[in-house]
């Protein structure tokens, strides 16, 4: 009965102070709030960058420009430009043992531009084997022959998007378009992916490497290239075997003086991991702060609070009530203060991650919408904790007091 009391007092003196809870609570919606969506963000997104990885397949090895160690990405994986990598060395790695496909990469951007219709497009200049390691297919025409590579030959494949934006329902083989001011002749056009490796792959210009190189960009290297295992039981060896051929290519001897970077899949989602979830608790921390600046709006008003009622707690004294009883009372109104705050934190937060949800789905990515309940359960552990924590000194203070200091105030 004397909780029931209690909890009856306090809804009347928040009631009573609508301006000054609501600024109180208002702190510790944004905290909590600000920690649910940066955790579900959080998770959504480690989700998307594992599951783009993922799609790629598990046989294939990537190889890089850049030195790196074991736990962290290449140099050119954060966009600086390294151009250690050559065509040659694609090639020299296409005739080893369980190699299946060899395919190098090479991007550019510039207009498209078919009759009238212009539009700015990414392009990558590719290898014959293609289809074959990103395991997709045509849906007409045909791809690049190794003669026309070698023969710098200005045929394009178009994905399906940019037939669609540029052709207006025309039939695209053997018609002409112009990549900024060079003519290409179209040969295929690829059957629809969606989203795949943090790209739309249906707005993807392919052209072949070697055009790509001396006359599209006017370089001798490559961006990377991927090599695609005949078995994932064979992806060490592979791996090693390519270390072993780049090595004497680029004339190194000491492993630890490479000028490249040798991944598989399942290494590069390990990395990936490990660096998203460290993001991720980091941006949960910086976003705790804010119930930490919340907790101390709340001792600020318990202050207040105290000093406005300190005739109040000399009468409950001189009537009888026990000093457990008044710092209980102020105890409960700062949990009050936090539980509401926390409670509409949570609703808010999972709210934002909803609101993301929809607008990372509809530029065409898998987002899942994650919420996981430790987010919530930690948050408001947290927010609760917050509030007892900073209203036990204004709490403490009011039951000290005596009652005929208190009365005379």
């Amino acid at each position: 009965m004397q909780i029931i009391a209690f909890l009856k007092y306090t809804y009347q003196t928040l009631i009573a102070h609508k301006s000054r809870a609501f600024l109180t609570i208002l702190g510790i919606v944004i905290g909590v709030a600000a920690v649910i969506a940066v955790m579900g963000v959080g998770a959504s997104a480690q989700d998307l960058l594992l599951s783009q990885i993922n799609s790629l397949g598990s046989d294939l090895i990537g190889v890089l420009p850049g030195a790196s160690d074991e736990q962290g990405p290449p140099a050119s994986a954060l966009g600086i430009e390294i151009t250690t990598l050559k065509y040659e060395d694609a090639m020299a790695i296409e005739g080893m043992p369980h190699i299946v496909a060899i395919c190098p990469y090479l991007k550019g951007r510039n207009t498209i531009s078919f009759g009238n219709k212009k539009k700015d497009f990414d392009y990558t200049g590719v290898g014959k084997d293609y289809l074959i390691v990103e395991d997709t297919k045509l849906e007409s025409g045909r791809f690049f022959r190794q003669d026309e590579i070698d023969g710098l030959e200005k045929v394009v494949v178009l994905g399906s998007k940019v037939k669609k934006d540029l052709l207006n329902g025309q039939n695209p083989l053997e018609q002409q378009i112009k990549i900024g001011q060079v003519v290409f002749k179209i040969i295929g056009v690829m059957e629809e992916r969606g989203t795949e490796g943090f790209q739309n792959q249906d707005e993807q210009v392919l052209i072949p490497i070697k055009t790509a190189q001396k006359i599209m960009l006017g370089v001798d290297h490559l961006a990377f290239f991927r090599a695609k295992i005949d078995s994932v039981g064979n992806l060490d060896l592979a791996i090693e075997q390519t270390k072993e051929v780049l090595r004497y290519r680029h004339r190194i001897n000491d492993p630890s003086k490479d000028d490249f970077s040798v991944r598989s899949t399942a290494q590069a989602l390990d990395i990936l991991g490990t660096i998203t979830q460290a993001l991720k608790l980091f941006l949960a921390a910086v976003a705790g702060i804010s119930l930490i600046v919340g907790g101390v709006g709340i001792m600020n008003i318990m202050f207040v609070t105290v000093n406005e009622r300190t005739k109040e707690i000399g009468l409950r004294k001189a009537l009888g009530a026990q000093r457990k009883d008044i710092l209980f009372q102020f105890l409960i109104e700062s949990a009050a203060l936090t539980l509401i705050g926390g409670i509409t934190g949570i609703i808010l937060g999972i709210i934002i991650s909803l609101a993301v949800s929809f607008g990372v789905n509809f530029y065409g990515y898998e987002w899942k919408f994650i919420i996981t309940p430790s987010s919530i359960l930690v948050s408001t552990l947290v927010a609760i904790s917050v509030g007892l924590i900073f209203g036990i000194w204004p709490a403490n203070r009011a039951s000290k007091l005596s009652p005929i200091d208190a009365l005379r105030k």
